[in-house]
């Protein structure tokens, strides 16, 4: 009997499949932008780094994601003997993806210190972004426990005593699976939510120095993590004052387990991978972190630290979806015509490439404003404290559409679990919500205004990426605007929202510009143009309006690297 060999029907095209698609080749200006914003020798350092990490995330670390996703973590109560024993137990593509992550990129310890990827030094902000950029476009759930670590390395050395410091930064930043201790951040309540002065988890202190934690934590992200930072109150004190930071370890230093259990798991729409859960106290030891009463304002930085990250995340997943739209583009044909080459579908994938690129720009710019505050430079942290709710606000909303619309270019195979698209479309919406919903961050903003001075410093850095404005005639009168909605916004709250992406678009929009000029770059400048023509400047929506000068060279095939006829 003659048996066909698999393959589309007779007659049929083959589906486009960018599986092994290496992810950095397919971005040029990745490795462009990367060489703008690092020191020269750091970026030629990371080159290979990244050409590897590009072809992982396109390949064995995409489906390592997809296997991991389908299989999701189980939590233990008891060990086989019957013993009080509890574990949560992770599928082993789960377990390959944190070697990657944790140990062979050493995502979590490279901004602390020298070592990493033979670096002999800290990286800056700028670097550990950029890998963790092409890391998120394969895998999001687990970039979480990477940023909480990062983020509880960063706040404990900030702020926690030299002895705590000492005992726990080795497994922190090792990059020995067997030594590394993970962190997380055991905040939310389900009472209190973002209202972080209505948090009842209480706070007792203990004879030997050290504090006993009692209630109830409702989504905890990276349960079983080695090493938690906690938000409980002292008791009877009251309001945001009483509330302090904790560091909660999973293992006492006599080789016990703490008094905390995991209760469940949560059954989420995205990040399947990675586990959350709903975690209990009963006189967990813990150790005060910093100033009593600066409890908030020190897990603030924190949080800002992972709403970073998490604008870096939706960057880098509107990336992987902008790719596979481009690949599909350039592949599949319909009613005899590539899809890339039929005006509708043009339009679409240039609508989908503007966020993506304002998002990544700003994933830099935002980088670089840490580098500069934890340096002391003056003005930085200012800037830094207004550009981060940006960045996590309006990057996280535009990836929910960016990864729907990318859907849509693959069509019914879009729906279907087997590709990517799906969950990137799940994971998507989860930036939204984690480290404070989108309107608790864009009140942020205007609190940064308002407690930081930070949109005068915000101002003088737009007119400074501008220049002379000749490059962008309309962002200047646009940033005028800008700034002032954002100043009525601070006595009307309702307009946060509006003022908020006001201030991401002329910001992101001038950066563009910016980056344009220095990397010769005209296609840049008209991503620019386009970001103040569709998301800020008025405009008729019954006269028709036209791209097509502006899309040249912006929908290029991402697949070309492969040698691949398009």
């Amino acid at each position: 009997m003659h048996l066909r060999p698999p393959g589309p029907p007779a007659g049929a095209a083959a589906i486009p499949d960018s599986h092994g698609l290496n992810l950095f080749r397919a971005d040029p200006v990745l490795a462009r932008m990367a060489a703008l914003y690092l020191p020269d020798t750091l970026a030629a350092h990371l080159a290979p780094h990244l050409d590897r990490l590009g072809a992982l995330a396109g390949g064995t670390l995409d489906a390592l994601a997809m296997t991991a996703d389908r299989n999701q973590p189980v939590l233990h109560h008891r060990n086989r003997r019957g013993e009080d024993a509890q574990s949560v137990e992770y599928h082993p593509a789960y377990r390959e993806m944190e070697r990657l992550a944790f140990g062979e990129f050493g995502l979590a310890a490279l901004s602390h210190r020298g070592g990493v990827l033979g670096w002999d030094a800290p990286m800056p902000p700028a670097a550990k972004y950029l890998l963790t950029y092409l890391f998120v476009q394969a895998e999001f759930g687990l970039c979480c426990p990477v940023s909480m670590t990062d983020s509880l390395t960063r706040t404990l050395r900030k702020f926690g005593s030299p002895d705590l410091v000492a005992r726990y930064l080795p497994a922190l930043t090792s990059q020995d699976m067997d030594a590394l201790g993970q962190g997380a951040m055991f905040m939310t309540e389900q009472g209190a939510g973002s209202d972080i002065a209505a948090t009842v988890v209480r706070a007792t202190p203990r004879e030997d120095g050290t504090w006993a934690l009692n209630g109830d934590k409702w989504f905890c992200s990276n349960p079983d993590a080695e090493l938690a930072m906690v938000l409980a109150r002292r008791e009877e004190a009251p309001g945001l004052r009483g509330v302090s930071l904790f560091l909660l370890p999973r293992t006492l230093p006599d080789g016990t387990p703490n008094h905390h259990r995991i209760v469940r798991l949560k059954p989420k729409l995205g990040t399947r991978s990675m586990a959350s859960g709903e975690v209990t106290m009963n006189g967990a030891v813990a150790w005060l972190v910093g100033e009593p009463e600066a409890g908030f304002r020190q897990m603030a930085d924190m949080v800002n630290n992972s709403r970073l990250s998490n604008g870096v995340r939706a960057a880098g997943m509107m990336r992987r979806a902008v790719t596979e739209a481009l690949f599909i583009a350039h592949r599949r044909v319909a009613f005899g015509k590539r899809l890339v080459e039929m005006p509708l579908m043009r339009r679409q994938l240039l609508k989908m490439t503007v966020p993506m690129e304002q998002a990544r720009t700003m994933v830099f710019q935002t980088a670089e404003a840490l580098r500069r505050s934890d340096a002391g430079e003056e003005g930085a942290y200012p800037l830094l404290r207004i550009l981060t709710p940006l960045i996590k606000f309006r990057a996280c909303r535009d990836a929910r559409k960016v990864t729907g619309d990318a859907m849509e270019v693959r069509g019914g195979c879009g729906y279907i679990e087997e590709w990517s698209d799906a969950r990137l479309l799940r994971d998507s919406h989860l930036g939204s919500i984690w480290e404070g919903t989108s309107n608790i961050v864009a009140l942020d903003v205007l609190r940064a205004a308002t407690r930081e001075g930070s949109l005068p410093v915000l101002r003088d850095h737009v007119r400074g990426l501008l220049g002379n404005n000749e490059a962008l005639p309309e962002a200047g009168p646009a940033l005028d605007r800008a700034i002032a909605l954002a100043e009525a916004a601070q006595g009307d709250p309702s307009l946060a929202r509006q003022a908020a992406s006001a201030l991401y678009h002329v910001t992101s929009a001038a950066a563009m510009a910016w980056e344009a000029a220095r990397l010769g770059m005209p296609e840049r400048l008209a991503l620019a143009r386009m970001v103040l023509r569709h998301r800020v400047l008025p405009r008729d929506p019954l006269a028709p309006h036209q791209d097509k000068d502006d899309a040249r060279g912006l929908l290029n095939d991402p697949g070309a690297q492969r040698g691949e006829n398009a």
